[in-house]
């Protein structure tokens, strides 16, 4: 009896991009990638799990570049000697047919600081044959010296795409959706946002004899529940060290925090002015979130006027 795992038979991975224009991308990073040619500058791709990192890393190395590349999942292999030995030894010679060679470091947040040293000299040393391409779910977890090496992109898909892929593999596995069951799909697909691997799995979960039957949409109450208490104990100074040794538990997606947490407010125990004055102040940071670069920092500053308020 066979013991192969059948891929095809988990969407994420039967329905996982080969091509650039199936990646849902932002339109300024398809700009961006879509002009890479022969040639990378080393790049540096973050963003919350499932939204398509390491996928853009292997579009580039197979189908824009052709490349030589080596793969290293850094979570698993974290040392230093990972970098002295595998990346040195791939990055220091010429490829036989004059490509660029790529390094693709996933996870490369889990590196140790004394690893990532490392990488910094070996990414100088061999810059005549080698480029990399780095993932992050935490872009602070990677030293200053290696970010300023790389181009970094902020890989995140819009809600509206990720809704329409999921619809369409859907459409594509023949499953029955009604008009009841349309509605929990997209509260499906914002509740797991922008984890679209998370999502996928959890439409394929809630499929039963070709029909889609979603039941409950789970959300961390307890995390929220923290929050809010942060703020009514104008404790926020804790609050802020509280989410950043739980961002695990949201993904790192504070923009998808702060929504949940308006929805939480909403529904709160609190005063009606009040709550309009958080409400509007949450709606503020959810704004100013499509134009600032630390997104940690946003809700950080949110909880402060939040705490006033309150």
């Amino acid at each position: 009896m066979s013991t192969t795992l059948n891929l095809n038979a988990l969407w994420c991975e039967k329905y996982r991009p080969i091509k650039l224009d199936d990646l849902i991308l932002s339109d300024r990073n398809r700009e961006i990638i879509g002009s890479f040619k022969n040639e990378i500058p080393n790049l540096l791709f973050v963003g919350t799990p499932g939204t398509g990192k390491t996928t853009a890393a292997r579009i580039i190395v197979n189908e824009i570049l052709g490349c030589n590349f080596l793969y290293i999942n850094a979570s698993d292999e974290t040392g230093i000697d990972t970098i002295r030995h595998k990346v040195t030894n791939f990055s220091q010679t010429k490829s036989f047919d004059g490509k660029v060679k790529v390094v693709v470091l996933d996870e490369s947040d889990f590196l140790t600081a004394n690893a990532q040293a490392a990488l910094r000299n070996t990414m100088e040393s061999f810059a005549k044959y080698t480029r990399f391409i780095l993932t992050a779910n935490h872009k602070h977890k990677i030293i200053p010296a290696l970010q300023s090496r790389c181009q970094s992109l902020d890989i995140k898909p819009t809600i509206e795409d990720a809704v329409k892929r999921c619809y369409n593999i859907l459409k594509s596995e023949g499953i029955e959706v009604d008009d009841l069951q349309k509605k929990k799909f997209v509260e499906l697909v914002r509740a797991n946002f922008p984890d679209l691997r998370k999502t996928i799995n959890e439409i394929q979960k809630n499929c039963i004899n070709n029909v889609l039957c979603i039941t409950n949409i789970s959300v961390d109450t307890e995390l929220l529940d923290n929050i809010f208490s942060g703020i009514k104990s104008k404790d926020t100074i804790s609050l802020r060290k509280y989410l950043i040794e739980n961002e695990d538990r949201f993904y790192n997606d504070y923009d998808s925090l702060l929504r949940s947490f308006l929805n939480y407010i909403y529904t709160a125990n609190v005063v009606d002015s009040k709550k309009k004055e958080m409400i509007a102040v949450i709606a503020d940071h959810l704004w100013k979130a499509a134009f600032i670069l630390d997104h940690e920092i946003n809700f950080f500053a949110c909880t402060i006027q939040l705490e006033r308020i309150y």
